[in-house]
């Protein structure tokens, strides 16, 4: 059962990741598009929405029916692929590649940790959570500060906090078992959490690694 879930939610994530940079990628080529996305109140209104499209699949995932599961996660994956074209146009796509490559190979080599470790990463949760919640506040500050230093510390650790949460993930994705709920929503529960997970890591390490355009 639990490797049926994982080819799920690995699927399922894979076809959000791909929605996303697809969506960007398009958006990135039409001009008209981009002056309409990052214009006046839109690109704000679908920020609004990309977050609330999340917190209410989150909250409700468990309570749909499989397939408003699988449209929500769609319909949040394409909304962010709006707000995503931003990447397209500030970095070069070599780079984009080069850094997508990277953050797979660390995803999956944390994703292996959280999956064979003996150890209950459960009571780690707490603390990474906490180390979200202050590298957020940090941000806020430096959105102030404008430190190139500190956001550079920023993106490091908020990588290191995201790797975290992926190994955590994984080995909660492999109790999913012990819930009985279906298959197809607990798959899109997994999917939707490393989806985030790995855009965290690869857009801060896009931060770091990133190459502009000139």
């Amino acid at each position: 059962m639990n490797n049926k879930i994982f080819a799920k939610t690995f699927l399922w994530m894979f076809v959000g990741l791909l929605v996303t940079f697809g969506t960007g990628l398009v958006v990135s080529l039409n001009e008209n598009m981009i002056v309409n996305i990052f214009s006046g109140w839109t690109y704000l209104i679908l920020a609004i929405v990309e977050l609330a499209l999340v917190i209410f699949l989150s909250a409700r995932v468990i309570k749909m029916k499989s397939t408003t599961a699988k449209i929500c996660f769609l319909l949040y994956s394409f909304v962010s692929g709006l707000t995503f074209s931003s990447i397209f146009i500030f970095y070069k796509i070599a780079s984009i590649i080069y850094v997508f490559l990277i953050a797979a190979i660390l995803f999956g080599l944390f994703g292996l940790i959280g999956y064979f470790t003996k150890l209950d990463l459960s009571k780690f949760g707490t603390i990474l959570f906490m180390g979200l919640i202050a590298v957020i506040l940090c941000s806020i500050v430096n959105i102030f500060i404008g430190s190139a230093g500190f956001n550079l510390g920023i993106s490091i650790i908020t990588v290191l906090i995201f790797l975290g949460f992926t190994a955590y993930d994984i080995q909660k994705i492999k109790s999913f078992t012990e819930y009985n709920i279906e298959a197809d929503n607990l798959a899109i529960i997994g999917a939707l959490t490393l989806y985030l997970d790995f855009i965290n890591i690869f857009i801060r390490l896009l931060s770091i690694f990133g190459k502009n355009r000139d």
